[in-house]
């Protein structure tokens, strides 16, 4: 009788005629948290001048975020499961609008790298209730694949708004603005969630384990601190002890998650060869394409002289072809197979990125216009394809879980691709050279060397600048070829690991997990 009842629901969830509108609103949440992040990078010209941050403070502002995002998510996701994908999705979508205004009104490097670790926890529930609420609104799986296409998309579309509002904003008020654009749309996303989303969760999910939430977050945090501090300032005791403890920590996550009857992450999902491709090649991709969103934004402004509008509309190419690219990876995917798709996308990628070691400071724009595109055109079939084969290996009462460990893969992937990619740009460029007086806050970032020349003489200004902008872009080419490595290499294996894999065709299969 319970199975019948089970099937029932799965048709009339099927035929639900409001699903799409549904989907309107979780994209919603989607284009709040990739406006949020894309932004950032165009502000940070203006927050380095405004607060003045240390480049190790700019750095933190940049992955303080992913930091705790990647450290709560899977905590996140399994609350959700428990208490209510719907309640987790709006109640982290009013914090997360809220929160933005306290960033918008930091007035040290301490108080933004707070709010940007406060909004990190607010950022948490949204992302893997999303995922899991287009597993539970869309059983069929072509419509899945679509709307998953949609999801995607529309992140990457939020990769194109971000950084075009943004740049008009910054050309007409301060920086702080830029995060109060998320204000409007979280009072929609709340306004219509509430009365088109319907709620989902597990049935008889058991307790939530605070000790494995605890774990979880000391163990992310930990390792991924580590990994910056070494890479930043090489091994020390700190950054070894820190890694340690972070590595203990997540070991005696995976332990407890074993022996507890209904754990907070079933890790059994790991023994699914295309699940565990799937969540690793998420990893590497952000981690190698993590320094170039980061800095790129710089490159354009404060190397090539671009003003923040411009700048914004010099990002599109990424955002169009990852669109369209999401929009048909299902359907290409199905036509040829999983891993074609992935793997040509993450090899095209790698290309780009390495095409991108050859860039001066007067390179011109149809050379990094054709590279976006390809890399936006690879992210869209990569990603979307990705998802979509997360979702599909796990039960349907297992998707806010499923959900989370995507999107930690891309959060810990964003986090250790900024700290070890930024931190080699970094490096590189507080080596050049400049004449005598120049400040020292000139060697922390680009930003701090454009600050200093304002207050220096016009020839040795002239000299410093010409010698950072170098600098920069000579760091920018190393963490490309790096990045480049990274995605050809995570091609390889992902080719390896995606072997037989398929997209569902068929709505049948979700009788077989009622």
């Amino acid at each position: 009788m319970t199975s019948t009842l089970q099937r029932t629901a799965t048709t009339e969830a099927v035929r639900r005629p409001d699903r799409w509108l549904a989907l309107s609103v979780l994209v919603l949440a989607v284009l709040l948290v990739a406006v949020d992040a894309t932004v950032l990078g165009l502000a940070t010209p203006y927050i380095s001048e405004d607060l003045a941050p240390s480049g190790t403070q700019l750095l933190w502002i940049g992955d303080v975020y992913s930091f705790v995002i990647a450290g709560l998510l899977v905590s996140m996701g399994s609350l959700g499961d428990r208490i209510g994908r719907k309640r987790i999705l709006l109640a982290g979508a009013t914090a997360f609008g809220l929160i933005s205004v306290l960033n918008a009104y930091a007035t040290s490097p301490e108080t933004m790298i707070a709010a940007r670790a406060l909004l990190g926890v607010a950022g948490a529930t949204l992302m893997p209730a999303t995922l899991a609420l287009i597993r539970n609104l869309f059983h069929d799986p072509r419509e899945r694949s679509l709307a998953i296409g949609i999801w995607g998309a529309t992140a990457s579309a939020g990769t194109a708004i971000g950084p075009i509002v943004g740049g008009f904003l910054l050309e007409h008020f301060w920086w702080g603005s830029v995060f109060l654009i998320n204000v409007p749309v979280m009072v929609v996303l709340v306004l219509v969630g509430v009365r088109t989303l319907p709620e989902s969760r597990t049935p008889n999910p058991g307790p939530w384990d605070l000790l494995s939430v605890i774990l979880s977050l000391v163990g992310m945090i930990g390792v991924v601190y580590a990994v910056k501090e070494a890479a930043t300032h090489g091994v020390t005791w700190v950054s070894l002890g820190t890694g340690l403890l972070g590595a203990a920590a997540l070991f005696g996550f995976v332990r407890r998650q074993l022996t507890l009857p209904i754990p907070l992450l079933d890790m059994r999902l790991f023994r699914n060869r295309g699940f565990s491709g799937a969540v690793l090649a998420d990893l590497l991709t952000i981690l190698g394409l993590s320094g170039l969103v980061f800095f790129l934004s710089q490159y354009l402004q404060l190397v090539q002289g671009r003003a923040p509008f411009e700048a914004g509309l010099a990002e599109l190419p990424a955002a169009i072809g990852a669109v369209a690219a999401g929009l048909a990876a299902g359907r290409v995917a199905r036509r040829f197979s999983v891993r074609a798709v992935v793997c040509g996308g993450l090899a095209a990628i790698g290309l780009a990125l390495a095409a991108l070691t050859t860039i001066g400071p007067s390179t011109g724009y149809p050379v990094l216009g054709a590279v976006l595109l390809v890399v936006g055109v690879g992210a869209g079939f990569s990603f979307t394809v990705t998802a979509d084969v997360i979702l599909g290996s796990v039960p349907k009462d297992q998707a806010g879980a499923a959900s989370a460990v995507s999107e930690t893969a891309y959060e810990l992937g964003a986090a250790l691709g900024i700290a070890v990619l930024g931190s080699i740009v970094t490096g590189v460029y507080r080596g050049f050279s400049a004449p005598a007086g120049t400040p020292q806050g000139a060697h922390e970032s680009l930003g701090g060397a454009v600050e200093a020349a304002g207050h220096m003489p016009a020839a040795p200004a002239a000299e410093m600048l010409t010698s950072a902008r170098g600098a920069f872009v000579d760091g920018l080419s190393m963490a490309s070829a790096v990045g480049a490595a990274v995605l050809l290499a995570t091609a390889a294996a992902a080719w390896l690991m995606l072997r037989n894999e398929r997209l569902e065709t068929h709505p049948g299969s979700e009788a077989a997990d009622q």
